[in-house]
């Protein structure tokens, strides 16, 4: 049941539930079931990586245009300011 818990969270690509999952890992009573876990772990390590560098991408994104909204407001409130 946890393997396939854990396969499911994998493709829904799901990080708060492979956390709990990981968290909550049963002792295996096959070398089968530990092979398969290890397999599962690794792929979800792999997508917990990808959906790191793809969040840090959009966070340089977010930072890049708040900077540019920024300056762009800042010149334009210069312009019309008219008190100095």
């Amino acid at each position: 049941m946890w393997l396939k818990k854990l396969q499911l969270a994998i493709i829904e690509q799901n990080p708060e539930l492979i956390d709990t999952l990981v968290r909550e890992m049963p002792k295996f009573e096959s070398v089968d079931d530990m092979k398969r876990a290890a397999a599962l772990v690794s792929e979800a390590l792999k997508l917990l990586h990808r959906l790191k560098n793809e969040t840090a991408s959009s966070l340089k994104q977010l930072k890049k245009h708040k900077d540019f909204l920024e300056s762009t407001m800042q010149s334009q409130k210069n312009r019309l300011d008219i008190t100095s």
